[in-house]
């Protein structure tokens, strides 16, 4: 069976190694043989895209819209779910792992979900944590692209 993994983080295009990280990421996942889940639109979500599709993986596109066009053009299937931001529920749960790279209030809010829910995550270069909560962090800090995908394909479970 094929494991799916979520890359999240910012939808802009402002920092570009944050989105060559993104890139490395969905690259390396899809290299294991990961289908790649995203929001589908721009930044992170269209940097792990094209990685992933650069070596012929699958990616698929949660898109908030009702638009199908809407989506990045490194996507191998998007999904219009019409449904805003609360589509990023539907990401952490269509994943077995999620990858944040980077952060913004949609990423902490698909980091929230997945904790709550039980899906591991694994976070690059992500927003501090420290103090959130009187338990240690269930949230893995990689230091690099390569880390986080070898974080990424061991934590699944299935």
């Amino acid at each position: 069976m094929t494991s799916y993994a979520a890359v999240i983080g910012p939808g802009d295009d402002d920092d570009s190694e944050l989105l060559t990280l993104a890139e490395q990421v969905g690259r390396g996942l899809a290299e294991h043989g990961l289908i790649i889940v995203t929001g589908g639109l721009h930044g992170v979500m269209a940097a792990a895209c094209r990685g992933a599709s650069s070596v012929g993986g699958m990616t698929v596109g949660l898109l908030p819209g009702d638009d199908r066009a809407a989506g990045n053009q490194w996507l191998s299937v998007a999904l219009p779910t019409g449904l805003g931001e609360l589509r990023n529920g539907l990401v952490v749960r269509a994943a077995d792992v999620i990858v944040a790279v980077g952060g913004s209030w949609g990423t902490l809010s698909e980091i929230a979900l997945a904790v709550r829910t039980g899906t591991p995550v694994v976070a690059l270069r992500p927003w501090s944590m420290t103090g959130v909560g009187a338990a240690p962090s269930p949230v893995v800090e990689a230091e690099s692209a390569a880390d986080a995908v070898a974080h990424a394909v061991t934590m699944i479970t299935i």
